[in-house]
């Protein structure tokens, strides 16, 4: 199938491109369009505009300042995959990308782009929900504010954004040089969405207790979910393997979904598993930057 007929414009600056929001009816933003096009194709979606933004530029920087990063919407997939700063600073990314599609969605797609549509199973929502983002939006008035991931987040495939709005930029707070990081998930096939995957930062003091630590999963719910829980059942341990398998089990707790993929408890077993795996390579990883 093909689109609809819709009406096309293609902006060169913001202001022009909120203007174009703010004065049309039923309009829709292309970004990377990984998602977008085939929606469209399928006439799942039906706008009557097509704004593209594309060719503004402002909108594709990393910016790696003291204690944070700043990422534009229109920044593509793979080119934060291998920023060397953002690596440094922040590996779990790079990590979670190499999940993402494959090398040709990611040359295309953009970390705006995902957290728009928003898909429960894509890991940088996942990401940004772990590591406590806030979504930049700018408005019709050029206003610009900043949203707590957990408000942005409004349900399922659905941010919490105005019509007449555009995402502009993510930032997040970097976690102390050598924290632990891990991104695990399982798909069917490489590439796939996944069934479940599950993200973990941690920190630790010079004797291994963890002393900051964040949980985050995708795929199991309508939208990506922390466990705080865990995390509080975690800070104060060593991560030990009996400690780890205490918090798997509070995935119980979490908002489980059955589709054609699975039944809730076949997902839920993939998420404690997956789990698992994020938590003892986290903790390896931040017992080996303390050594």
């Amino acid at each position: 199938m093909k689109p609809a007929p819709f009406e096309y414009f293609r902006p060169g600056t913001l202001a022009e491109a909120l203007r174009i929001l703010s004065s049309q009816e039923n309009c829709k933003v292309l970004a990377g369009g990984q998602s977008l096009m085939a929606m469209l194709n399928l006439r799942y979606l039906l706008p009557d505009v097509l704004v593209d933004i594309n060719r503004i530029p402002e909108l594709a920087e990393i910016t790696c300042s003291a204690g944070k990063v700043r990422i534009g919407a229109m920044t593509r997939q793979r080119h934060i995959e291998r920023h060397e700063e953002l690596a440094t600073v922040a590996p779990i990314f790079a990590e979670a990308l190499h999940l993402v599609g494959h090398r040709q969605t990611r040359n295309r797609g953009t970390i705006g782009g995902s957290l728009c549509h928003l898909d429960p199973a894509a890991e940088l929502p996942t990401i940004a929900l772990l590591m406590d983002a806030a979504i930049e939006v700018a408005g019709a008035d050029g206003q610009r504010r900043l949203l707590p991931i957990s408000d942005f987040i409004a349900g399922f495939m659905m941010p919490n954004i105005g019509p007449d709005e555009i995402v502009t930029a993510i930032e997040v707070s970097l976690w102390k040089a050598g924290h632990g990081h891990a991104f695990r998930e399982f798909a069917r096939r490489h590439g796939d969405f996944a069934i479940a995957s599950a993200a973990a930062l941690v920190e630790t003091d010079t004797g291994g207790v963890i002393e900051r630590i964040a949980i985050a999963l995708g795929g199991v719910g309508s939208v990506p979910q922390r466990l705080p829980a865990a995390e509080e059942l975690l800070r104060g341990s060593r991560g030990t393997d009996t400690d780890i398998e205490a918090a798997a089990d509070l995935c119980s707790g979490l908002e489980i979904i059955g589709d054609f993929h699975g039944s809730p408890e076949y997902r839920l077993s993939v998420a404690r598993a997956m789990l698992k795996r994020s938590l003892k390579a986290a903790v390896a990883r931040a017992a080996g930057a303390m050594q």
